[in-house]
């Protein structure tokens, strides 16, 4: 089975690896340079959602591949937080009968700062907390999530959890 993945993001095309060979056993995943059709830093679980979708199908096309997935991060509004937004990170899986699922990860809340620069000056997510842990490949590597979770969770791992749950309706034919 060939899997592309609409990125060539290490995280991303690993944690599509690591659930893929998991349900699948061998198969072929590889990363595929698309555009997300979104703003770099999304805001709105309409324009995550959005970019994740167009990602899959991207890749499913232009990786011409049995699976297309789209992994897209970004804030939505989360009220009772201390600065009002969530990251998450929303997978879709297109197939090339049109089907496409969605699923995501858990959210988490970046530092205000983060936020303020987010909101304020469109500065993408993962830049901002670049510069304030001062690696400027952060997210390629472990991930705001990685140092905000004292190394507990890294990117990679959080970006599975978002692909595991969109297999959920291809896991369970039956029942979607």
């Amino acid at each position: 089975m060939r899997i592309a993945v609409g990125s060539e993001n290490p995280t991303k095309v690993l944690a599509v690896e690591d659930v893929m060979k998991k349900i699948y056993g061998e198969t072929e995943v590889f990363g595929v340079k698309v555009e997300s059709g979104v703003s770099d830093q999304p805001v709105g679980i309409g324009e995550i959602v959005k970019g994740a979708i167009n990602r899959a199908k991207r890749a499913l096309e232009e990786g011409n591949a049995d699976l297309g997935v789209g992994i897209e991060a970004g804030i939505y509004r989360f009220p009772e937080t201390i600065t009002g937004y969530l990251d998450i990170q929303v997978c879709a899986i297109a197939s090339p009968d049109g089907r496409i699922t969605i699923g995501h990860g858990p959210g988490f809340e970046y530092p205000p700062v983060v936020i303020e620069r987010i909101m304020e000056e469109g500065v993408e997510a993962g830049l901002a907390m670049g510069e304030l842990v001062d690696d400027p490949e952060l997210k390629k590597k472990i991930g705001a999530i990685g140092v905000l979770s004292k190394g507990l969770l890294n990117r990679r791992e959080l970006n599975s959890i978002a692909v595991l749950m969109a297999m959920i309706p291809r896991l369970n034919p039956d029942w979607y």
